[in-house]
Formats: C-alpha cells, structure tokens, sequence
C-alpha cells in the first residue's frame, strides 16, 4: 500500500469520527497554545529587560558598593565598612581604571505648588556621569551643564510625566523644592532648586541613569545631606574586555580588602540570561503537563477506535493488508491529529501572547504610581512576544512526537489482530 494511500484512509477515517477527533485534537491544541504562549512572553520579557540593561549599563563599568559578598557584587554582609569621596583616588590609581565618580544618594520628594513626586535624589558631578552615561545620560529638553550652578537639578523623565499620560507636572526653568530627610537634624529638610533640564526616557531598569531620579551636583549633595560617605563609586574602565573586568574587580577588592562590593553590567546580563533560560525550562515543563494529559486521551481515542474498528481490520487483513501497512495507517492518524493541533495550537499561542501583553500594557499604562521605584510594568517595558525559530519546531515536533509515542500501544495492538478472529468480534 502507497504512503499516499495510507495516508487518504487514515484522513477518511478521522473524518469520519469528527466531534471525538476534534476533541482529542483539542487537547494537543491547548497544551501546545499554553508552551507557545508562555515561551513567547518570556522571550520577549528577556530581550526587553536585557536591552533597557544594554542601554541603561555601560559595558566598560563596574559599581563599588561598601561590604563584601553577594553573588553580583552587591553588599551581602555589613561589615561596617564605608565609602567615602576621595576614595576615587585610591580606585584610580588601579592599572586598568580610565576614570571614577562618586554617587550620594537620598530618598525624598520634589514638590511644586500642589505637585509632589517621590524620587531618588542623586548627587554627581555632572561632566563625568554624561561621559560615563553618555548614550542614557542625555536632555531631552533644556541642557545638562558640565558646570552647574549649586542649585541646579536635572529631572528623570518619570519624575516630569510619572503617570506617562502626557500631564506634565514640572518644566525646565521651574523652581521646585527639594524635601529630604535630614539625618543629622533628624527633622526634614528643604532645598530650592532650578530645573536646567528633563531627561530622554531611558525605561524601567537600570543601575545606572533612571528615570525615576533628580540628579543634583555632588557638591551640593556633600553640602545638604552633610556627608563625605559614597553610597557608591562608579568606575569607567579602559575596555570591556572580560579579562579586563575581572583583573579590576579583583583589584578593588584587593586595595579595600574585601571590604567592598563590585558589580559588573556583564555579571548582571550573564546571570539575567540564565535566570531566564531556567524559567523557559520551567514554564516548558509546566505547559508539557498539558500534553501529557492531550497524550493519554489520544491513547484513549485510538484504543476505542481499535475496538470500534476490528471487523474492518480483520477484513483489510483478510483481502491482503500487511499488519506493518495497520500499523501505519493507525500512526499515521496520530500523526494528523498532532500535526494539526500542534499548528493550530501555534497559532492560537502566539495570538494569546499578544493578548495578554496588550491587556498587561494596557492595565500598567493607564495605573502607573508616582514613586521612586526604578521598576515597571509591561507598559514601561514594552515587551513585544517573540516566537523564535526553536519554539516553533520545538512545540511542532512536540506535539506530533507526544501523538505517535502515544499512539504505539493501540496502533501495536491492531496490527497483532488475526484475521480470523478480528472478523468474528462482534
């Protein structure tokens, strides 16, 4: 018997059954749309969230943070240790290091008339960060100063627009006010400031510019917080050349011993990369439950199916049919069956992808808060589903894989029936 013909019978035969071959069928068609539908959002959260780093981290930086340990760098344990100012001179004298600017920061609130927006204020020396930052670090309105004035602020653009629905709560040249909390005092301070200018958006994440913060000069913040303690130092390198990374980072422990943090924006990516590639797994194996579940009624369905049709069997038998040739055409309606619920369900996973991304954005556009977090939602991270070439053959081999291996059992089965015996079953 032809493939051809093999296949045409095994095509009339599921034809015939519709409503039980739909409903196996559909069974394929959920597991599948579930696998394609998570792996697509996932993908498109991974290249979201590692683009807005890409852009957000220079490469050819790393950030010093006081305490040691932590698996990024970041301060595990506190040691008591502290940063201060000039310590940039002690990291700049490392062979490797180009240049380094200290960070101050403090929580606090930017208020005019009645407009209040919580933020991060941020103190820098202006020249160096828009040299370290120079692709996030940039205004979209008014102009950053190398030599600002001690009142000067530059604002985040979610500090402007926190609700991103187009209302504006401050402008360039406004005077706003700046409340903290002043630790020495112990009461809340104020300072008057001049809005030299807003910043580009930049997006959700990122350690170093955000939208989310009011950046004033480093001397002012010394100045107002009174304080010579860093909350961080960051550090511009010659290259980002990998070996390069680790020989610094090894050399700012070493020269604050072991006193101190240092996280590299290729860390962070590395480790962001297989957070991801184990939560794909994860959600896989979750999904795939689905489709073990879609396997058994195949198994189910062909075993009916074998009883239903054992006089036909017993009688193609009987006029010459091979028990290989029952074999394959029982595989072979498998092999449709998973072949058009692997397909369908692609289609309808990749359309719910989109789905809920665009339910999500919708849901985080219109209920953005004012805050200082620097995260987001779906709106802010503007995550496009992403089916790749491997989850399409992935979930398409998948689904018609899980077919046939369940299928084996019944199809074995109708090929060992004797003739004579299958023609008397009643």
């Amino acid at each position: 018997m032809r493939a051809r013909d093999v296949f045409s019978y095994s095509f009339s035969a599921i034809r015939l059954r519709k409503l039980r071959a739909g409903l196996t069928t559909l069974g394929v068609v959920i597991g599948i749309a579930a696998i394609v539908a998570l792996l697509s959002v996932s993908q498109g959260l991974q290249n979201s969230i590692t683009g807005q780093l890409q852009r957000g981290l220079s490469t050819n930086t790393l950030i010093v943070t006081a305490g040691g340990g932590g698996a990024l760098g970041l301060g595990g344990q506190d040691s008591g240790f502290t940063l201060f100012l000039n310590d940039t001179q002690t990291i700049n004298s490392i062979s490797g290091v180009q240049d380094s600017l200290a960070v101050i920061q403090r929580t606090g609130q930017i208020r005019e008339g009645n407009a209040a927006v919580n933020c991060t204020i941020t103190g820098v020396d202006f020249a160096k960060y828009k040299d370290f930052y120079s692709a996030t670090y940039v205004a979209e309105e008014g102009v950053i100063s190398a030599t600002p004035a001690e009142d000067a602020a530059v604002l985040g653009h979610r500090i402007v627009d926190p609700r991103q629905n187009g209302t504006r709560l401050f402008n360039v040249n406004d005077t706003v006010q700046m409340v903290f909390f002043n630790v020495t005092a112990r009461s809340l301070g104020t300072l008057n400031l001049h809005v030299d200018a807003v910043m580009s958006e930049i997006g959700g994440f990122g350690l170093g510019p955000s939208d989310f913060d009011v950046y004033i000069p480093i001397s002012t913040a010394q100045s107002v917080f009174q304080t010579n303690v860093s909350d961080a130092i960051i550090v511009k390198l010659t290259s980002d050349d990998q070996a390069l990374i680790d020989s610094v980072s090894k050399d700012i422990r070493t020269a604050f011993e072991n006193q101190v943090g240092v996280i590299s924006s290729t860390a962070v990516l590395s480790i962001l990369s297989s957070v991801f590639s184990t939560l794909e797994l994860f959600l896989a194996g979750i999904a795939a439950i689905s489709l073990l579940v879609a396997g058994i009624g195949i198994m189910n369905i062909m075993i009916v199916s074998l009883i239903e049709r054992t006089r036909e069997i017993g009688i193609l038998k009987a006029l010459g049919m091979r028990s290989r040739t029952v074999l394959l055409v029982f595989l072979c309606e498998s092999v449709i069956i998973g072949l058009i619920g692997a397909v369908v369900g692609i289609g309808s996973g990749w359309a719910l992808a989109n789905i809920v991304v665009r339910i999500f954005s919708g849901v985080a556009g219109g209920g953005a808060g004012l805050g200082a977090a620097r995260g987001g939602g779906f709106g802010t991270l503007g995550i496009t589903p992403v089916l790749t070439p491997t989850v399409f053959l992935g979930a398409l081999g998948f689904g018609v894989g899980v077919s046939v291996i369940f299928a084996l059992y019944p199809a074995w089965r109708a090929s060992r029936l004797k003739p004579v015996e299958a023609l008397r079953y009643e």
